[in-house]
């Protein structure tokens, strides 16, 4: 069995979790359920990035402690990804300081050992919207580019990570063992090293940032986001075995790190952290680097960047109420509409074209009339034998579990769950099964019946409760178990005709109810 860590980049609760929090997180679950199906051992974790000036700053304005800030809004981010059937093991806090605070500040005695970090003043320049010092050629038109505005210069004596020189081995690294998804981003991380690399600034003065964690031994020194927010992804696994209050972690790190494939699925804005900062942490700590980095782009709204300003942010408490609280439509447009590492658009009418489109007229409506018309037949199941039906499932399957292990999730639902749709409505109206009569029109029926079975297997990553649903009217016996996170869509389970013993379809509802 192979073992699988999964994590995302943690958000920052200065304010309610927004439509980019969602597109990532559900990426990230689709990896973690379809590897779970396929038998994979799978540790997902997610969390928030609550320490740094701007929840400071937040905080001040609103007159409450940052501390208040952040409990306050952490559970706005835990409650939607609950509502978005987000399949996370972990929820990582970095204000916690019995979890996350002890691998922090071992890693950074572990950086301090090794001669990396260096005590520097420095004057540059400083975004407070990226937290982070910013050189000119970062700059477009001596504009931040995410946060168009100018950054502030700033001089103050901070600790820096001696990041200048690694380029070499990152280089070599980048190209051989950590693999970035898709390939374009690869090639805009290696041309940020061929432009050079500079050392990053690795703490504040406790005088400008007060909320965060303590150097150690100088406790006037505040660490920056760097060390505090990037070691989420081993204090989560309890890494260096710095919790004995908390055994269930025990040997996670070993489990999880060492003998797993590590994943981390983030956004290109904060890529080269990830790509070069994170690798050369770790291996000056001593501790291996992960195997994938799977890059996300960014989410516009009817072709504009989301503002409040232009009057056009989408909140997604406003998507769920829109399909009465069920994610899988808003999972399912995700999926479908932004290919991995691109950016997508949210368009409304879109969102609901593919949800009256596709999902209630190819799938639900079909799943409705075949089950109808079965169930007046008795609603006994007997699947045919059609080897040409037979060999083109095995086709499919062949191909969706090639394009759900490269992440191209886009194309699996295009190219198969949607296409198996189309065919069996095709089928449906070429076959006309309700004028046929007897043996013939319950074969012709079951044969679509089972290509339903095997849409809803597909569809599992994407719309857990969906399939399930599906596979409970279909009356398949698996159906109950299909949300186990120990539940595996076998070969079996994959052929034509696969699943032995199902004799009696279930009773049939509406899938996808009309959308006000």
């Amino acid at each position: 069995m192979s073992r699988q860590y999964i994590t995302t980049a943690i958000d920052y609760p200065n304010a309610a979790p927004h439509m980019g929090h969602v597109l990532e997180k559900v990426l990230a679950d689709v990896c973690a359920r379809w590897m779970r199906l396929r038998g994979d051992a799978v540790r997902f974790q997610i969390g928030t990035d609550e320490h740094g000036i701007k929840i400071q700053q937040t905080a001040e304005k609103e007159k409450i402690t940052p501390k208040e800030l952040v409990d306050r809004n952490v559970p706005l981010f835990e409650d939607l990804y609950r509502r978005l059937g987000i399949s996370s093991d972990v929820f990582i806090r970095t204000s916690d300081k019995k979890k996350h605070w002890p691998t922090v500040i071992a890693l950074w005695e572990r950086l301090q050992k090794a001669g990396v970090l260096e005590k520097r003043t420095y004057t540059g320049l400083y975004c407070s919207g990226c937290e982070r010092f910013l050189t000119k050629k970062d700059l477009v038109d001596g504009l931040c580019e995410n946060h168009k505005k100018a950054p502030e210069e700033v001089k103050e004596e901070n600790w820096f990570f001696v990041l200048s020189e690694e380029t070499a081995w990152l280089k070599t690294l980048l190209k051989k063992e950590y693999r970035i998804i898709p390939e374009f981003r690869e090639k805009e991380t290696l041309a940020l090293l061929d432009q050079g690399l500079e050392d990053v600034s690795f703490s504040r003065p406790k005088s400008s940032l007060a909320w965060g964690i303590p150097v150690p031994d100088d406790e006037e020194q505040t660490m920056y986001v760097w060390c505090d927010a990037l070691t989420n992804y081993i204090s989560g696994l309890d890494y260096f075995g710095l919790s004995p209050l908390d055994p269930a972690r025990g040997d996670m790190g070993d489990k999880f790190w060492k003998k797993a494939k590590v994943t981390h699925v983030i956004g290109k804005d904060i890529a080269r952290f990830h790509a070069l900062i994170w690798p050369a942490m770790l291996k000056a700590a001593g501790v291996r680097t992960p195997d994938q980095l799977l890059i996300h782009g960014f989410l516009t709204s009817e072709g504009q960047k989301m503002s409040k300003s232009t009057g056009n942010v989408v909140v997604p408490d406003d998507v769920l109420a829109k399909f009465g609280g069920n994610p899988d439509p808003l999972r399912f447009y995700l999926s479908h509409e932004v290919p991995v590492g691109n950016d997508g658009d949210f368009s409304w009418k879109r969102i609901e074209e593919l949800y009256i489109g596709v999902l209630s007229n190819k799938i639900g409506n079909l799943l409705n009339r075949v089950l109808v018309l079965l169930n007046k037949e008795g609603g006994s199941v007997a699947i045919p034998q059609e080897s040409k039906t037979a060999d083109a499932i095995v086709r499919h399957w062949n191909t969706y579990e090639k394009e759900m292990n490269e992440c191209n999730f886009s194309n699996a639902l295009a190219a198969h769950v949607v296409a198996l749709a189309m065919a069996g409505n095709l089928r449906m109206e070429e076959k006309k099964p309700w004028t046929l009569k007897g043996k013939e029109k319950i074969e012709v029926l079951c044969a679509i019946a089972e290509m339903l079975r095997h849409i809803s297997l597909m569809l599992l990553p994407f719309m857990p409760n969906t399939a399930q649903n599906m596979s409970k009217q279909l009356g398949v016996s698996y159906a109950q178990k299909m949300l186990d996170r120990d539940f595996v869509i076998t070969k079996e389970m994959q052929e034509f005709g696969g699943v032995k013993g199902w004799s009696k379809i279930g009773t049939p509802e509406i899938l996808f109810p009309p959308i006000s």
